[in-house]
């Protein structure tokens, strides 16, 4: 397939705005909280847009509407549980997290907050967090990855294997260079682009087959079913398990940490209620969009897409109907939405093998200069082994995905919300949480897929247990503890 001369201009432009932010963001990232944190000085804007463009990934541009595409309007079901996720981990995460990661010892990753909300002097909590974050973000990095091979094959008939690495190269380079800073605003650009190729791909094909009723209609004419909610497209139905393994998505936010990251960074807990209204619009626009791209594209293309074939949809779609130009401004839209989630997570575990295995293990005088340095060679490490992961081009990206996001909201997502809200939890509740999370998620997928159940509950429901099981056996923390959890509490009360 021959390359458009417009197609390679409007990808050589985004490439340049990204590579320029990765550039004018350098010297500003000189220490590990500047390189990790971006200073801690992000706008309502940087902060709400970078969370969301960091969240959605490719699989919202190419795994969502692929499911869609197969299943029907079913596939609103993980988009209401994401909808309703977010909302809860801006409401109920965002400040709380913000005011206590910088009350306790000026937090800058994680790990490090857990450390210092529980004074954890033998640093097991950091260590079991950086190995978590480690192995999960390996799978859900290679998710990035595989989007970005299989957009440049689909599109421009590139081979798969140089498509990843010119995918991974891109975002090794800007996050390399500018850290926490050049990832933000880049998730700022590409938050914008991917809305503005998300809009306008289903409206689109909509007017080339004459509007709403026509295609609504053509495709009710394919099956009934592309338009029940407890049905798929194929004659399955989704009982109980599945509808709630759908919605059971949302639990997964609690516990992201390259979500999350982005609440201690705001500048100030007062611009968070903006911050929640831009990302509650753009969410919910986003992610139905989505869903309608998939119920278009089965009335355009037909059934022509089998199996991860269908992650494509998107993609085929925008070449049809748009210039070159365009085609490649909305190409460009989808590498957004793949480098803005990849870039957070190689920060993110690149930052937390330093920051909170390396340093506290091995070297704990170690400089500010030698941990910047080691976490840009980390970021070169962990993107090598996910493209190793990633060599495979079958690979369906919502399923790993799923696999990852499922990792981290069971390791983390209890212990986050329990450490933020219940004075009374101990070191060895949380430390029993982490492990009880995340090995059952690991176990569960790998031996207990059978029973259908998306393996965020169990693992999310053991975590809890164990965090409240063990602290109320253990005995009540030091007093200095509940000192400390006490003033967090109130200077979030005054702001």
């Amino acid at each position: 397939m021959q390359l458009e001369w417009g197609t390679v201009a409007a990808l050589v432009l985004y490439f340049g705005v990204l590579i320029g932010i990765g550039v004018g963001t350098y010297k500003k990232d000189e220490n590990m909280e500047g390189y990790v944190l971006g200073g801690r000085g992000l706008g309502p804007w940087v902060t709400s847009m970078s969370a969301e463009a960091s969240d959605m990934s490719g699989w919202m541009l190419m795994g969502l509407p692929g499911y869609a595409y197969l299943a029907g309007i079913s596939a609103f079901w993980i988009a209401l549980g994401l909808i309703l996720g977010t909302w809860a981990n801006w409401a109920f995460v965002a400040k709380r997290l913000r005011v206590f990661t910088q009350v306790l010892h000026n937090s800058i990753t994680l790990p490090e907050y857990f450390d210092n909300r529980f004074q954890d002097r033998q640093k097991k909590l950091r260590v079991a967090s950086s190995i978590f974050i480690f192995i999960f973000f390996l799978i859900y990095t290679s998710s990035s990855f595989v989007a970005g091979g299989k957009l440049f094959n689909s599109a421009f008939g590139l081979d798969y294997h140089t498509s990843l690495f010119i995918t991974g190269g891109i975002v090794v380079f800007y996050t390399l260079v500018g850290g926490f800073s050049a990832v933000c605003w880049t998730d700022l650009f590409q938050g914008f682009l991917m809305f503005f190729s998300i809009l306008i791909v289903p409206v689109t094909a909509m007017y080339y087959m004459g509007g709403v009723a026509p295609t609504m209609v053509r495709l009710h004419s394919i099956s009934a079913n592309y338009f029940s909610l407890i049905a798929g497209a194929d004659g399955s139905h989704l009982d109980l398990v599945a509808i709630t393994s759908l919605l059971a998505w949302g639990l997964g936010y609690f516990g992201q940490p390259h979500i999350l990251v982005k609440f201690m960074a705001i500048k100030t807990s007062k611009s968070i209620p903006q911050a929640t209204r831009i990302a509650m619009v753009w969410v919910v626009i986003s992610l139905a969009m989505a869903v309608l791209v998939g119920l278009t594209g089965r009335v355009y293309l037909g059934d022509i897409l089998k199996g991860t074939e269908a992650e494509t949809v998107f993609i085929r779609m925008s070449g049809d109907f748009f210039s070159p130009f365009i085609a490649g401004v909305i190409t460009a839209g989808i590498l957004g939405a793949i480098m803005s989630t990849s870039s957070s997570q190689l920060l993110v575990t690149a930052s937390s093998v330093t920051r909170d295995f390396y340093e506290p293990l091995f070297n704990p005088d170690a400089s500010p200069a030698t941990m910047v340095r080691l976490s840009r060679f980390m970021v070169i490490l962990v993107s090598l082994l996910s493209m190793y992961l990633a060599m495979d081009p079958n690979s369906m990206i919502l399923n790993i995905v799923s696999y990852a996001w499922a990792g981290f909201g069971a390791a983390f997502g209890p212990m986050i919300l329990m450490s933020l809200y219940w004075r009374r939890m101990t070191m060895n509740g949380a430390f029993a949480g982490i492990i009880a999370g995340g090995l059952t998620v690991l176990v569960w997928k790998n031996f207990f897929a059978w029973t259908g159940i998306y393996e965020i509950i169990p693992g999310f429901l053991l975590s809890l247990a164990a965090i409240v099981a063990v602290s109320l056996l253990d005995k009540m923390p030091p007093q200095e503890i509940l000192d400390e959890y006490d003033e967090a509490d109130r200077m979030y009360r005054l702001e």
